[in-house]
């Protein structure tokens, strides 16, 4: 796994291989990554913009679109592997300055007073309800027309507050598109 784009092209991230199920890792294959971060560039959302990376895992999702120009990146992951796994990428890339690690569940409360965000990942481990109760804690913290892009298993259905922009598949992962109303 590597960064695909940006001042960081081509740098290897620290990975779990094929992934780490015990600990719910399933990372963003490369070929997806560059698909998904074509659609955000199209629709000019990644520079300049304050990212919020959800069940983060390793973190390649937000240091993506810091490589691309965003200003900065907050990573909630709540399991050991993954929040390793991200403090090493955010040293490797020597990006302290623009993220930070939030060691905390993203389905309970989002202690955040930061900037709002103007992009969210939102990649919860599938078919399990996660991602809506994530959607529900940080309704509050983002801005008006923040654009959120939720992986899963398969399409999913906005929830209130939420308007549907995209859905696409790619392989055995579902992206929705959701902007904040």
């Amino acid at each position: 796994m590597r960064i695909i784009a940006g001042q960081w092209r081509g740098v290897p991230l620290a990975t779990v291989g094929k992934g780490d199920p015990g600990a719910h890792l399933r990372p963003t294959p490369d070929r997806v990554r560059e698909s998904l971060f074509s659609m955000l560039t199209h629709r000019g959302v990644i520079d300049g913009a304050h990212v919020l990376d959800l069940f983060a895992g390793t973190g390649a999702l937000g240091l993506e679109a810091l490589s691309r120009g965003a200003t900065s990146a907050v990573f909630v992951e709540n399991g050991r592997t993954g929040q390793r796994l991200i403090s090493e990428n955010i040293k490797k890339l020597k990006a302290q300055d623009q993220a930070k690690l939030l060691r905390t569940d993203a389905t309970r409360s989002l202690a955040w007073d930061g900037p709002a965000f103007d992009l969210v990942f939102l990649d919860p481990p599938y078919g399990k309800g996660m991602g809506e109760k994530a959607l529900t804690v940080i309704r509050n913290h983002c801005v008006e027309g923040a654009l959120i892009v939720w992986e899963e298993n398969a399409p999913q259905v906005p929830p209130e507050g939420y308007a549907l922009q995209d859905q696409r598949r790619f392989g055995s992962t579902h992206v929705t598109l959701l902007e904040t109303g």
